[in-house]
């Protein structure tokens, strides 16, 4: 018999199992030794009151023993002489899901990425933090892997297809995430442990008869008669398809820019704009979990999640870091773009999270005549004017945020993890005034909410733009296709279809499944 129990208990007692063993045998009125294996389903911490607890969901398994799945990895086939084949442009997680769904409905997956593997991208990652250099090609953003392998592999999704959600971190423990992951509430992989299962994937694909090109980027879709036909590559080579997958990320503006030349239907698409915030990890934590210091052993880096509404926009954190860094992720020269990740053991000294200012349209319409470019213009022009101001390196503008709300150039800035280095600047000189102005006051809100989060110790970092695409390529609700261009998939964060890991790889998946249900003519 398999028994569920839900247990809100303190976080030394969930820390030890012979503890927790006892109270769920107490809680579900059994003996103690007729529980033959305890297995956690879910966890979270709720430290909304003064006393923090650890609230679990347990199954117990009385009079029987538990039996771990065999295999949580699907029996791929192998697609080498497979005569569909379905071409994928990037290996983000959009992209690498669909390729491992081609190959799984016995398609053969041509993947392209127009960036490194995990392991080169490496020394463009390092040119960016030290030599101030951004390689458009291979970066934060760009590289096997996308946006999410060295910007904190968070896998939380307000996706409300669970099922789904299940299956894609299934296939994350499959290629060697640990097994928590299935169980905590907010899940996180860590970007020292991503970059290997991304790589395990790319082997399986591979392996099995795909095929992954790195350093190929795409510089035009052939079309002929609306249907796509194949694609060209900076290196002047031609590859035919027609089935095409285009999963390339919330940054890919060539990509955008290409489209609209083709004349293939796109939407602005508004984003969220504002700052990266960063604390001293021992603040949050006293904060959130109400003690005078250190948290201790049984309780992880405290988050945080702030949402006001202000002047009737929504102003918020994003992506919030514990324990973590921020990080340079600019795509091409001239431009400052701020991000944060965190390891694994979200053990670094701190927390850092975006705040951000819901945008419309409307506050674009400078920008109106790029057509369905305005909003990536819009956001382009800011992280540009950011750079010139700095003074034309990867060191951002910061402000202290209890000067910034006060409007005063900080005299001068604490530590930060920022590594390419901070400069001094008055923020309302660097943002677009309407945003700047709903950040000072959805501080103050915040400060009401998390006393002493408005602090000197703080330091605010400029801009946060990358929140999600500045586009939206429509598609078909039922075969997932462009409307006018047949063979065409839109994909992924890029596409306005995802908003991180696992929505992206849920997209990716979604995809192929629509290009297996469709009858391509052959191909060429």
């Amino acid at each position: 018999m398999i028994q569920e129990v839900h247990l809100r208990i303190s976080p030394e007692a969930a820390a030890n199992a012979d503890t927790l063993k006892s109270l769920a045998a107490k809680k579900a009125g059994v003996s103690l030794n007729d529980i033959r294996h305890l297995r956690i389903h879910r966890r979270s911490i709720d430290a909304r009151q003064r006393q923090v607890k650890v609230d679990l969901r347990l199954q117990l398994f009385i009079g029987e023993d538990y039996k771990a799945p065999d295999q949580l990895l699907p029996d791929y086939p192998d697609v080498s002489k497979a005569k569909e084949e379905v071409l994928i442009i990037g290996a983000g997680p959009a992209g690498l899901f669909a390729a491992l769904k081609c190959i799984e409905q016995g398609q053969r997956p041509i993947v392209i990425e127009r960036g490194k593997d995990v392991q080169a991208r490496r020394r463009d990652l390092r040119a960016i933090t030290v030599e101030h250099q951004v390689n458009p090609d291979s970066n934060y953003c760009f590289g096997e892997g996308g946006a999410g392998t060295y910007s904190d592999g968070k896998l939380y999704t307000r996706s409300k297809k669970r099922g789904d959600v299940r299956r894609v971190l299934q296939l994350l423990v499959g290629f060697g995430a640990e097994e928590n992951i299935l169980i905590e509430a907010h899940p996180h992989i860590g970007t020292n442990k991503l970059p290997r299962i991304i790589a395990r994937m790319r082997e399986m694909i591979i392996e099995r008869g795909g095929v992954v090109l790195f350093d190929t980027r795409m510089t035009d879709i052939l079309i002929e008669a609306d249907q796509v036909k194949g694609i060209k590559t900076a290196a002047g080579d031609t590859i035919l398809c027609e089935q095409l997958i285009l999963a390339t990320g919330h940054s890919a503006r060539d990509v955008f820019r290409l489209l609209m030349d083709k004349g293939i239907a796109m939407e602005a698409k508004p984003f969220a704009l504002g700052v990266r915030v960063e604390h001293p990890q021992t603040l949050i934590d006293r904060i959130q979990y109400h003690c005078k210091a250190d948290r201790g052993p049984y309780l992880p880096a405290a988050p945080y999640r702030l949402v006001k509404q202000v002047g009737g926009r929504g102003v918020y954190s994003f992506c919030m870091c514990p324990g973590g860094v921020i990080a340079p992720c600019a795509t091409a020269p001239g431009e400052l773009v701020t991000n944060g990740w965190s390891p694994s053991k979200r053990d670094l000294p701190f927390a850092n999270s975006g705040i951000v200012v819901e945008l419309q349209l409307a506050d674009m319409a400078d920008y109106a005549d790029q057509g369905p470019l305005m909003a990536m213009a819009f956001q382009a022009a800011v992280e540009q004017k950011a750079w010139a101001l700095a003074g034309k390196t990867q060191a951002v503008p910061a402000q202290r945020l209890n000067d910034f709300i006060s409007k005063k150039r900080s005299k001068s800035l604490p530590e930060s993890s920022y590594k390419p280095g901070l400069v001094s600047m008055e923020l309302g000189e660097v943002l677009p005034a309407f945003v700047v102005d709903r950040l000072r006051a959805g501080f103050e809100l915040f400060g009401k909410a998390m006393r002493g989060y408005v602090s000197e110790e703080a330091v605010v970092h400029a801009p946060e733009s990358r929140t999600s695409s500045p586009v939206r390529i429509p598609r078909d609700r039922e075969n997932l296709q462009h409307p006018r261009i047949k063979g065409l998939y839109p994909c992924g964060e890029g596409a306005g279809y995802a908003g991180g890991i696992v929505s992206a790889a849920i997209d990716g998946e979604k995809c192929a499944m629509a290009t297996f249900l469709s009858k391509p003519t052959g191909k060429g």
